[in-house]
């Protein structure tokens, strides 16, 4: 009777480690990138940039430009 608990607590224990092996990779990163598809054509839904149009690489640019203006310490500290 000892042996069956002494195995049943080795192999649940076997399964619990090897279940951490089993983990499938995460592509989610891989799947919003898309190579055909230019960066500034983007999506016509309500998360865009105020004064942004989709498929004009001008107020993309500007767009870009503005938002890393607001995320550099040198102009912040001004």
């Amino acid at each position: 009777m000892k042996l069956n608990f002494k195995t049943l607590a080795i192999a649940l224990a076997a399964g619990t480690l090897l279940s951490a092996c089993s983990e499938p990779p995460e592509v989610a990163a891989y799947a919003a990138k898309r190579p055909d598809v230019a960066p500034y054509m983007g999506a016509d839904n309500g998360f865009m940039t105020k004064g942004w149009k989709p498929g004009d690489q001008a107020s993309w640019t500007e767009a870009i430009n503005k938002r890393n203006q607001g995320q550099s310490e040198y102009s912040r500290a001004k």
